[in-house]
């Protein structure tokens, strides 16, 4: 009987490959592909039909993306976790959701190894081995790009001209390119010098700010417990929402970070990422929890949170740690329901009202007029304990 291999499969260049690079250099075996499909454009159809062309003896396309955003992307959102206060880990987020995929699929097909094709000096090798380890730590790993003789994108196209498969790449526009529902990122051609401004034809869906409309465009989200659940007052199922914010930030050109991150692997890289729906509800969620969160907890949940993006981005979803600050986030989010309204504006996001019923903020009490819960005479108190350490401290280096 014919060993299975479980092949994450996109269809692009590394992975299109992998299948008959499997067939010519492991005997008696079956490659099975599996996409996830997390949001990315492409049409599915084509994924598929590419998959067996290539020589998978079977091909699953499963859409995956209402689990992404209510799995992976909601938690980010309520935490607003981001990688080094920057990244606002797109490809991290997906990443466990389609292990997970894969690992299924295994078991469905009583596959002993699953095969990826991250490359080694990536951080994706990482998400996907770990996740597999946490779900079943039996799965045995094929990992090609440490293996092969294949040693850049440019010997890879040339295998795949020479085994007639078809690509959207070429040696000339050879950027590597991540899509999904929350993000896209694009690496590798010339902003890998960090000395090139990067061009706006890198973009793959948002506008450009300086070519976004003249016109500003108000629009109002509404959250439930940190979650958001409306546009514009029409409630709408998860993954829509996303789409429909998405298109906002698109059209205004909202969402885009050009990056010099470290990877986990221990060196540095430069990315250019579009997130243009994530870039505004992050943003949005923001201003509500401000008006609704607590000073303490609120200052906590910033440092948990920054740690929260080093484990997504280190793939480690299913950790103890992750759960348990999860656990937190989710806590700390009771409150956070009501509505924002913002401004959206050639790639800027303008604050423009707070509607809750949660609101810490008490006019009366933050204005400068009087109130009754306020006195200012009370502040020369709390300033004179306050300050008893410095007056302390000054009055020992007076000794001296």
């Amino acid at each position: 009987m014919k060993e299975k291999v479980v092949l994450a499969y996109s269809g692009g260049l590394d992975t299109s490959i992998i299948i008959p690079w499997l067939k010519e250099n492991y005997e008696d075996i079956d490659v099975i592909a599996v996409c996830g499909n997390v949001g990315q454009e492409d049409k599915m159809e084509d994924v598929y039909n590419k998959a067996l062309e290539s020589g998978a003896s079977k091909a699953y396309v499963d859409d995956i993306s209402e689990e992404f955003v209510t799995t992976t992307i909601f938690e980010a959102i309520k935490s607003e976790a981001k990688y080094e206060n920057k990244y606002l880990l797109g490809t991290s987020l997906a990443r466990p959701i389609i292990a997970k995929k894969l690992v299924e699929i295994a078991h469905k097909e009583g596959a002993k190894y699953i095969c990826h094709g991250c490359t080694g000096k990536g951080n994706d090798q990482v998400r996907f081995e770990a996740t597999i380890a946490a779900l079943d730590p039996s799965i045995k790993i094929i990992a090609p790009w440490r293996i092969w003789d294949i040693k850049s994108r440019e010997d890879a196209i040339d295998y795949a001209e020479k085994h007639n498969i078809k690509l959207n790449v070429t040696k000339k526009k050879i950027y590597s390119v991540d899509a999904n529902l929350w993000h896209v990122s694009t690496e590798g051609g010339d902003i890998e010098h960090l000395e090139n401004e990067h061009k706006k034809d890198v973009y793959k869906e948002i506008v450009d700010p300086m070519d976004a409309p003249d016109e500003c465009e108000y629009i109002e989200i509404g959250f439930e417990k940190g979650e958001p659940v409306t546009l514009n007052d029409e409630k709408l199922p998860p993954v829509e929402l996303v789409k429909k914010i998405n298109e906002l930030g698109k059209k205004h050109g909202i969402g885009i970070i050009d990056i010099v991150e470290n990877r986990l692997v221990g060196m540095k890289s430069r990315g250019i990422y579009e997130t243009p729906g994530g870039t505004i509800l992050y943003e949005a969620h923001n201003i509500l929890e401000s008006a609704t969160l607590d000073k303490d907890t609120m200052h906590f949940k910033h440092m948990v949170s920054y740690k929260l993006g080093e484990l997504i981005y280190n793939g480690l979803w299913y950790s103890k740690l992750r759960e348990s600050i999860s656990a937190f986030i989710n806590e700390t989010q009771k409150n956070v329901t009501g509505k924002v309204r913002i401004r959206l504006y050639k790639g800027a996001i303008k604050p423009a009202g707070i509607f809750t019923d949660n609101a810490l903020y008490d006019e009366g009490i933050s204005s400068f007029g009087d109130s009754e819960l306020y006195d200012h005479k009370d502040a020369e108190g709390f300033i004179n304990i306050f300050t008893l350490p410095l007056k302390i401290d000054a009055m020992r280096k007076n000794r001296d």
